[in-house]
């Protein structure tokens, strides 16, 4: 996953996310939703032109997150935990 996540990142110049809102879901989950930002070393576009909207969720026990779930698309996170915007 390390390698993998280098990978992607050098695509990218500044590449970084902003957390918008942190919702807890019960004893064990929090979701994050978040915007992705970010410009192409190729192309020049900036990631958040193009659709950006993401959420992470993290599950945790005893102070550990020991999963983590990421949604490249923020309302696809929403049906899934059958939340509301």
């Amino acid at each position: 996953m390390g390698q993998a996540w280098r990978d992607f990142l050098g695509d990218w110049d500044d590449f970084r996310t902003d957390a918008e809102e942190y919702r807890e879901l019960d004893d064990e989950r929090v979701v994050v939703f978040h915007r992705f930002r970010a410009r192409s070393k190729s192309s020049g576009i900036k990631l958040e032109t193009i659709g950006s909207r993401a959420a992470s969720l993290f599950h945790v026990t005893n102070g550990s997150v020991t999963k983590l779930v990421l949604y490249a698309d923020r309302d696809r996170a929403l049906a899934d935990l059958g939340l509301e915007d």
